[in-house]
C-alpha cells in the first residue's frame, strides 16, 4: 500500500448527482456497502446492485429498503446504463460485470472515496478504527449521538440492535463511521479510512490481520499511520494504550491525545463487577500512582472488551462536550450489535448465541467471555474460518491458543480455499489434532449439517452453543435451532 489516494480513472463530480439519479453498486451485500446503499436511498437516489453472496441480515435490509439486488456478476446488471457505479473491495477485475464497466464510459468510484467526498463532506467526522471492537464501539458511538439529540449520520459494519440498521442519514453536521483499514478497491490500494476525513478518532487496538494484503505487522501499522497522521491539530485521538502497536504511534498525533486501558493509560478501568446481565465498572484517571474515580458506568454487555469498548466511547463523547447524563444513560441502554454475542434462540432450554469473531484475539476473547457469563454451563465453541486471513496457515498456531480456552471445541471445513496455494492454506484438522493433545474435547466437521447432527446428539438443556462465523456459515444457525426444537 502506499499513501497515494489516487482517484477512479472515470472519477465523477459527485455535486453534479442530483435527487433521482441511478446509482449501482457491485458487491451491495457486504455490510458497508449495504449501509452505504442505505444512506443513498434515503438522500433520494435510485439504487440498484449486484452480488452472488446474498443472505441475511444485509439481504434482509435491503429488500426491506426496496433495493433491487441481482444475482451474480453479470454485465446486463448495467443495463439500464447508472449514472454511477459504486465498486465494492470484494469485487475483482476478472468479474464480467467489471470488465463491462472498464470498458464503457460509466463513472465509477469506491464506497470509502463515495463516503468521504459525498456523505461525510464537511461534516464532522468521528472515525472508530482498530482491530478489534471497530462495529460496537461506533454502534455505541451513533448511540450516544442519538441520545443527545445530534441527529448523527453512520455507517457501521453491523446492524446496532437500538437502531435496527447499519446506516442514518445525517440530519445535522455529525457523522460517525466504522474505519476498516482493509484495502479500497482493486483500483485504489491504499486503506479504507484515510478517505473519511478523520477529525475524532477511536483507536481500540492495532493487532496483525487481513494477512492477504499485509505481509507483516509493519504494513499494518503504517496503514493506521496515515490514520493518525490525518487527524487535524484541533482533533482528538482517544486510543487503547494497552496495545503496543498503538503506543509506538501516539507521537505522531498532531491533535489531543486520550488514553485508556485496564494496565495502562490516563484513564483505566477498575472495580468490575457483572451481575444479572449487567456489567458495571469505574474509570478512574491515573496520576501519580493513584486512581481518580472519574465516573461509574453500567452496560449490558460483557466482557473485557466491551469494558474498553464502552471506555472509548465514553471518553471521545465526554471530550466531545456531550452532556455526561445523556452519555451514561446511552450507554446502559446500549443493547448491542446483531451478530455479537447475539442469543438467537434458546430451543429447549439451550442457549444458542452467534458471534461475528474471526481473528484468533477476537475468538479467544469471545469463549472466554460467554464461558465467564455461563459459568457452571456447558459451553460449545463451534468455528468456521472464513475471513481471507483466518483461512490461511499464518494464523493456525494463533487460531489453536485462542480455541484452547474452549471446553468443547468445533472446528469447521474452511470456506473456499481454492485461491489460496495449498501450502498456504489454514488446516482444520491440524488445529483438532492439537487441541486434542491438550485434552480440549475438539471436533473438525466437514459441513454444517455435521456440526448440525454433533450439536443435536450432544447437547442438553442448560448447555449453551457459541457460533462464531463472519459469513451466512452454509444456513448453520437455522438448520441448528430447527434441529433443536425438534429434539
Amino acid at each position: 500500500m502506499t499513501a497515494n489516494e489516487p482517484r477512479s480513472p472515470h472519477s465523477i463530480d459527485f455535486n453534479q448527482l442530483k435527487v433521482g439519479d441511478h446509482i449501482h453498486m457491485i458487491g451491495i451485500c457486504g455490510t458497508a456497502m449495504g449501509s452505504l446503499a442505505g444512506i443513498l436511498k434515503g438522500m433520494g437516489f435510485h439504487v440498484t446492485g449486484s452480488d452472488q453472496n446474498v443472505y441475511p441480515p444485509m439481504s434482509t435490509q435491503l429488500k426491506n429498503l426496496g433495493i433491487e439486488i441481482k444475482q451474480g456478476y453479470k454485465k446486463e446488471n448495467l443495463n439500464p446504463r447508472p449514472d454511477l457505479v459504486i465498486v465494492g473491495n470484494v469485487i475483482q477485475r476478472v468479474f464480467e460485470e467489471t470488465q463491462a464497466l472498464l470498458v464503457s464510459d460509466i463513472p465509477y468510484t469506491s464506497l470509502p472515496e463515495a463516503m468521504g467526498e459525498f456523505v461525510i463532506a464537511d461534516k464532522k467526522s468521528v472515525v472508530v478504527a482498530g482491530t478489534h471492537g471497530k462495529t460496537t464501539t461506533t454502534s455505541m458511538m451513533a448511540w450516544i449521538a442519538e441520545v443527545n439529540q445530534h441527529k448523527p449520520g453512520f455507517l457501521i459494519g453491523g446492524i446496532p440492535k437500538n437502531f435496527g440498521q447499519s446506516f442514518q442519514v445525517p440530519e445535522k453536521d455529525l457523522f460517525v463511521i466504522e474505519g476498516d483499514e482493509y484495502d479500497t478497491a482493486f483500483f485504489a490500494k491504499v486503506p479504507k479510512f484515510i478517505y473519511y476525513k478523520p477529525k475524532f478518532v477511536v483507536l481500540t487496538g492495532i493487532e496483525f490481520d487481513h494477512a492477504d494484503i499485509y505481509s507483516s505487522m509493519k504494513e499494518v501499522s503504517a496503514a493506521f499511520k496515515e490514520l493518525i497522521q490525518r487527524i487535524p491539530a484541533d482533533g482528538v485521538l482517544v486510543a487503547n494504550a494497552d496495545s503496543e502497536e498503538v503506543e509506538k504511534l501516539l507521537p505522531l498525533c498532531q491533535g489531543k491525545v486520550l488514553t485508556y486501558g485496564f494496565k495502562k493509560g490516563q484513564y483505566q478501568a477498575r472495580n468490575i463487577s457483572f451481575n444479572k446481565g449487567q456489567t458495571t465498572f469505574d474509570i478512574c484517571k491515573t496520576e501519580s500512582g493513584s486512581d481518580q474515580k472519574v465516573e461509574t458506568l453500567k452496560i449490558q454487555v460483557y466482557g473485557d472488551y466491551n469494558i474498553s469498548n464502552a471506555m472509548s466511547a465514553y471518553l471521545l463523547s465526554r471530550e466531545m462536550g456531550w452532556r455526561i447524563e445523556g452519555c451514561l444513560e446511552a450507554l446502559q441502554n446500549f443493547k448491542g450489535v446483531k451478530r455479537r454475542q447475539e442469543i438467537i434462540g434458546t430451543p429447549n432450554n439451550i442457549t444458542v448465541i452467534e458471534d461475528f469473531a474471526h481473528h484468533p484475539t477476537a475468538v479467544g476473547m469471545t469463549i472466554s467471555s460467554i464461558q465467564k457469563c455461563f459459568e457452571g454451563q456447558r459451553v460449545f465453541s463451534v468455528f468456521e474460518p472464513r475471513s481471507a486471513a483466518s483461512r490461511r496457515k499464518v494464523f493456525e498456531r494463533a487460531y489453536i491458543e485462542a480455541l484452547s480456552q474452549g471446553q468443547n471445541v468445533v472446528v469447521a471445513r474452511p470456506y473456499d480455499q481454492s485461491r489460496i496455494p495449498e501450502e498456504d492454506r489454514f488446516s482444520a484438522e491440524n488445529v483438532v489434532d492439537e487441541l486434542r493433545s491438550r485434552n480440549v474435547n475438539a471436533h473438525y466437521k466437514d459441513s454444517s449439517e455435521e456440526i448440525v447432527n454433533y450439536l443435536s446428539s450432544e447437547a442438553r438443556p442448560e448447555d449453551v452453543i457459541l457460533i462464531m462465523s463472519n459469513g451466512g456459515f452454509d444456513g448453520l444457525y437455522s438448520k441448528l435451532l430447527n434441529s433443536l426444537n425438534k429434539e
